[in-house]
C-alpha cells in the first residue's frame, strides 16, 4: 500500500473509510434533493431560498465556534463522533417522514439546515481531527485526502442516484435512504480497534483556551493568509448547489435528471483532485495559490459555456481546483500545527470555510435571481482571483517570492519557511517543493 493509498493498510483507517463511503453516499443524495425540493416544489425556481438554506446550514459553524473547537481538543473523539452521526441520522428520518406524508413545508427546511448545521458543527472538526488518531502523523496528510476522496467519490453517486430516485419514488424516500446510510459509520465506528487508536495527549482545560486557539492563529502570518484564501473562495465560491441548480433549471431548462447528472460531472474532477492530492507528501501554500487561480478560471469558464455538455467540463475544471485548494489547506493546516491546538485551529478554519456562507449564499442566491446565473458564477470565479492575490501577497511579503522564465515556463522560488509557532525559534524549514 504504498503512495496514494497508503493509509489503507490500517485497519481501522479501513473499516472507518468503509463506513464513510456509504454515508457520504446518502449524505450527497440528501443535499441534492433537498436543494430540488427547495428550487422547483417549495418555492418557484427561487435560488435566494437555496441560498437561505445553505446560509442556515453552515452558519451554526461560526455561531458554535467557542465549543466545537474546545470540545473536540477535550473529549473522547471516537464517542463523540457515534453521537453527531446518529443525530445526523435522525435528522434525516424526521425530515423525509415530513415530506413522504406531504407536510414539508418551506420552513421546516429551513429548520432541519439549521438543526443539520448544529450538529455538523461539532461533527465537523472531530471528524478531521479524528484522522490522525486512525493512522498517526506520518499518513496524515495522505489520509485526509483520501478521506476527500471518499467525499467527491460519492459526489459522483449520490447525486445522480437523487436524481433518478426524485423521478421514481419522490424525495421522501431519498431522505430515508440517508437515513439509514448512517447505520454503515456507526458500526465502523462501534468496530475500530480502540487499543490501536493513535491518541494524542488531550489539551489542558484552562480558562481562555478558545481565546488561545485566536491568539496562535494570529502569530501566524502563514495561517492567516491561508484562512483569509478559504474564507474568501469559502465565502463567494463554493456555493455550487445555487451555481449548477440555477443552471441547469433556469439557463438549460433541465429536469432532476439533469440536476443530479451535472453535480455528478464535477465530483469527477473533485475525486481527481483529491487523489492528486493524497501523493503529495507534504502540502504547501503555492500550491493554494495555483488552485485559486484556476478556481476562478474555471468558474469563468462555466459561466460562458452555451450547453449542458461543455458547461459540465468546466464543472470538471473546478472539481480538479477546488479540491486541490481544500484539501491541501487542510493538510497543511493539520501538519504544521501543534497536536494539543490542531482541534481548536481546525475548528477556526471550518468555521471560516463553511461560516461564510451565511454571508456569500444569499449574495451569490440574489445575484443569481436578479442578473442570472452566469453572473452569479462570475462572483465564484472573482473569489478565486482574489485568493490567489492574497497568495502572491504572503508569500512576496514573508517568502521573498521570485519569478522567472526559464525554456518556456515560468518558474518560481521562496526563502525557507520560519517555524512561526515558537516566536523565539530560529530553525527553519526548508519548502524546496515550492519551486515550480
Amino acid at each position: 500500500m504504498k503512495g496514494t493509498f497508503r493509509s489503507l493498510s490500517s485497519y481501522n483507517y479501513r473499516l472507518w473509510a468503509g463506513g464513510a463511503i456509504v454515508s457520504n453516499v446518502g449524505t450527497w443524495m440528501q443535499r441534492t434533493t433537498q436543494d430540488w425540493l427547495v428550487l422547483t416544489q417549495l418555492t418557484h425556481k427561487n435560488a435566494t431560498a437555496v441560498g437561505i438554506v445553505m446560509a442556515l446550514q453552515f452558519g451554526p459553524q461560526l455561531l458554535l465556534l467557542p465549543l466545537t473547537g474546545f470540545v473536540a481538543d477535550h473529549f473522547d473523539r471516537r464517542k463523540l463522533l457515534i453521537a453527531t452521526q446518529a443525530l445526523m441520522g435522525a435528522l434525516a428520518l424526521g425530515l423525509g417522514l415530513l415530506t413522504i406524508f406531504a407536510l414539508v413545508q418551506l420552513w421546516h427546511v429551513y429548520v432541519f439546515a439549521f438543526l443539520l448545521g448544529c450538529v455538523t458543527a461539532f461533527d465537523a472538526p472531530v471528524r478531521q481531527t479524528f484522522v490522525g488518531e486512525l493512522v498517526g502523523e506520518a499518513d496524515l496528510s495522505n489520509a485526509a485526502a483520501l478521506n476527500s476522496t471518499s467525499f467527491n467519490a460519492a459526489r459522483m453517486i449520490g447525486p445522480a442516484i437523487a436524481g433518478i430516485l426524485i423521478a421514481a419514488v419522490g424525495s421522501g424516500w431519498v431522505f430515508l435512504i440517508n437515513a439509514a446510510s448512517f447505520v454503515a459509520v456507526l458500526c465502523s465506528l462501534k468496530f475500530l480497534r480502540v487499543h490501536a487508536l493513535h491518541r494524542t495527549d488531550r489539551a489542558p482545560r484552562t480558562p481562555g483556551g478558545f481565546v488561545e486557539g485566536f491568539r496562535y492563529v494570529w502569530r501566524r502570518p502563514d495561517l492567516k493568509a491561508v484562512l483569509l484564501m478559504l474564507f474568501l473562495i469559502g465565502t463567494f465560491g463554493l456555493n455550487f448547489p445555487i451555481f449548477i441548480s440555477t443552471m441547469s433549471v433556469t439557463i438549460f431548462h433541465g429536469g432532476s435528471g439533469q440536476y443530479g447528472l451535472l453535480t455528478s460531472t464535477m465530483a469527477i474532477g473533485s475525486v481527481a483532485g483529491a487523489l492528486l492530492a493524497a501523493r503529495r507528501a507534504q502540502p504547501h501554500i503555492g500550491l493554494l495559490l495555483v488552485g485559486a487561480a484556476v478556481f476562478g478560471i474555471g468558474c469563468t469558464l462555466a459561466a460562458v459555456m452555451p450547453n449542458p455538455v461543455l458547461f459540465g467540463l468546466g464543472l470538471i475544471v473546478i472539481g480538479v481546483s477546488t479540491q486541490t485548494f481544500t484539501t491541501s489547506t487542510n493538510s497543511l493546516v493539520q501538519l504544521s500545527t501543534e497536536p494539543a491546538m490542531r482541534g481548536r485551529v481546525v475548528a477556526i478554519l471550518l468555521a471560516v470555510a463553511l461560516g461564510g456562507t451565511p454571508l456569500g449564499a444569499p449574495v451569490v442566491g440574489w445575484v443569481a435571481d436578479r442578473f442570472g446565473p452566469r453572473w452569479a458564477l462570475g462572483v465564484g470565479a472573482a473569489s478565486g482571483f482574489a485568493a490567489a492575490l492574497v497568495g502572491i501577497y504572503y508569500l512576496k511579503k514573508y517568502r521573498n517570492l521570485q519569478v522567472w522564465f526559464s525554456a518556456g515556463r515560468i518558474r518560481f522560488s521562496v526563502d525557507d519557511l520560519t517555524v512561526w509557532s515558537d516566536p523565539t525559534a530560529s530553525e527553519k524549514r526548508t519548502d524546496a517543493s515550492i519551486v515550480g
